[in-house]
């Protein structure tokens, strides 16, 4: 029995200490094991991403089609049949004009025409799931990264460091679907950001920073935390091939936005240098942030930091925000309502009415209908 009181049932409220990506719940748990426990005693997991260039027609999804279709068509015209296949073809497809008789052999039993075992149904499931490819490692093996550079390709894969479930407050540890999608936006857009230096807010595991890290000059990935920027270091040196081509990279900063300054103490890890903020402010044109706006007096904080430095550029910026509308019902509206969402539009329109005499602030929604080139469930809550 619970004794709530008359105070508490005007508020009730149900709590979980565990958070836990969809992203991952997309992908087969079988492939996600630990690397290793991080400082704080979380297990650290490691996982390949695979970007489709080609994404009319990626591989996985070529090899599930060409299996459905030789289950549908045993016999497609683009297999050379033997003449006694042929006969036999062709003795079928007679029987099968006549009736039922066609489905008895000479002694009178059921003859049934068995499709070929070569592509089963759980084989096709497979080549589904093989889309993403997270690696296995022994714990406290100095060369794990060196054995696995073989297996995937320089130009196509990312490998992120993260964390499967967590406390709220390290959300920014996971993977989540909103930087998928800034992801893609930017891989289909790469060449309105190349060579641009740009600013990410509440970068996380770095996996957006990293993509934009392939077509941009400069970007700073920030976030907060020493755990955290740690894990997100160690992602931007596992993925530095992919931006030596470009001559791209990725500096990790700590950008805290309940706080007005940089943190420029020399004795922090990840401290800005008074020539990183100079550069900021006279070169950065692009600011972006993906599934930051979950916590209303967060939201509040990102707008008031992102108000400061726009402030503060030499040049005009464009910030892109990407986001999932997560519905939860709640007693309060015994409703099902998004109110983190719908504090994040408020929000975005108060800055947008904003009357300042050196800024002013456009918001445009962009369309959702361009290529998709990293795996994951693309949602319409996206």
């Amino acid at each position: 029995m619970v004794d709530v009181t008359e105070k508490e049932m005007d508020n009730p409220t149900f709590k979980s200490d565990t958070v836990l990506s969809d992203v991952h719940l997309h992908c087969p748990n079988k492939r996600h094991l630990m690397v290793r426990l991080n400082a704080v005693g979380q297990p650290v997991f490691l996982s390949y991403f695979k970007i489709l260039w080609n994404t009319e027609d990626s591989p996985s999804e070529k090899h599930v089609r060409e299996a459905t279709t030789e289950r549908e068509h045993p016999y497609g015209s683009g297999v050379e049949l033997s003449d006694q296949e042929r006969h036999k073809l062709k003795k079928e497809r007679e029987l099968n004009c006549e009736g039922v008789e066609a489905l008895l052999d000479d002694d009178g039993d059921l003859e049934v025409v068995r499709r070929p075992r070569s592509a089963s149904d759980s084989e096709a499931e497979d080549l589904l799931r093989d889309r993403v490819y997270p690696v296995i490692l022994m714990k406290g093996k100095d060369d794990a990264f060196e054995d696995t550079e073989q297996d995937c390709a320089c130009s196509d894969v990312v490998k992120i460091e993260h964390t499967m479930a967590t406390p709220l407050e390290d959300v920014g540890k996971q993977v989540w679907r909103a930087a998928f999608l800034l992801a893609d936006y930017i891989l289909f857009k790469r060449d309105m950001f190349r060579c641009c230096s740009v600013l990410e807010l509440g970068g996380g595991t770095g996996i957006t920073s990293i993509i934009m890290g392939t077509v941009a000059k400069r970007v700073y990935c920030t976030d907060v935390g020493e755990d955290l920027l740690a894990m997100c270091e160690q992602n931007v040196a596992l993925n530095k091939h992919l931006m030596e081509r470009g001559r791209g990279e990725v500096k990790v900063k700590e950008l805290d936005w309940l706080k007005d300054e940089f943190c420029t103490d020399p004795e922090a890890p990840y401290s800005w240098s008074e020539e990183e903020i100079a550069d900021l402010h006279d070169h950065c044109t692009v600011i972006m942030a993906a599934d930051v706006f979950y916590d209303d007096d967060l939201t509040d904080a990102l707008f008031r930091m992102l108000y400061r430095i726009t402030h503060n550029l030499r040049n005009s910026c464009t910030v892109y925000l990407a986001l999932e509308k997560r519905l939860n019902f709640t007693l309060r509206h015994m409703d099902v309502t998004c109110e983190a969402y719908s504090h994040f539009r408020n929000t975005l329109n108060d800055l947008e009415s904003l009357q300042d005499g050196k800024m002013k602030y456009t918001v445009e929604p962009i369309k959702l209908d361009f290529c998709q080139f990293l795996v994951y469930e693309r949602i319409e809550q996206l």
